[in-house]
């Protein structure tokens, strides 16, 4: 069966972001108090002005994405006006692998190709390997020049996808 990606309704808010918690936890990289966990688990507060995408799988909420309409969002991590992004995207570990991830990312490309975007960027770690791969092959590019450092030892890899006229 597909998996379906659709907006989050806010009861499903909290498993949301127990999937982000426990996809990135995963990932290592970061201690197990380290803030950005409580931001991870903090759907509410990004759902404020941002849309909250998520995938089911045979009925199982199975993976999370934050998208960012433009620059003037909380969740933003760059200043185009004519770019959309994507965030926090996790996927429960019991389900990865089986294209979850790239089903979401999809789906957000829509939305802001919908939007009238130009292109999408986002941001990962090099502990996210899968997500490394996983954009190049989806079409998106590599742009250094978007790379971010958020704090010391932490480095983001940006990545762009250009929204065809």
């Amino acid at each position: 069966m597909p998996a379906e990606v659709r907006v989050a309704h806010p009861a499903e808010y909290p498993a949301l972001g127990a999937i982000a918690v426990c996809a990135y936890r995963e990932l290592g990289g970061l201690p197990d108090d380290h803030a950005y966990y409580d931001r991870l688990a903090d759907v509410a507060g990004r759902a404020i002005d941002n849309d909250i995408l998520l995938a089911m799988l045979d009925g199982e909420i199975a993976g999370v994405a934050t998208y960012v309409p433009g620059p003037y969002t909380s969740m933003s991590e760059f200043d185009d006006p004519e770019a959309a992004g994507i965030r926090m995207l996790a996927v429960d570990p019991r389900f990865q692998g089986l294209g979850l991830g790239k089903a979401l990312t999809a789906a957000c490309l829509d939305r802001a190709r919908r939007a009238g975007r130009r292109r999408v960027v986002v941001h990962s770690s090099q502990l996210q390997r899968i997500a490394q791969a996983m954009y190049p092959a989806m079409g998106f590019r590599r742009e250094p020049a978007l790379d971010r450092t958020p704090e010391p030892g932490v480095f983001l890899s940006a990545f762009v996808f250009e929204i065809g006229e």
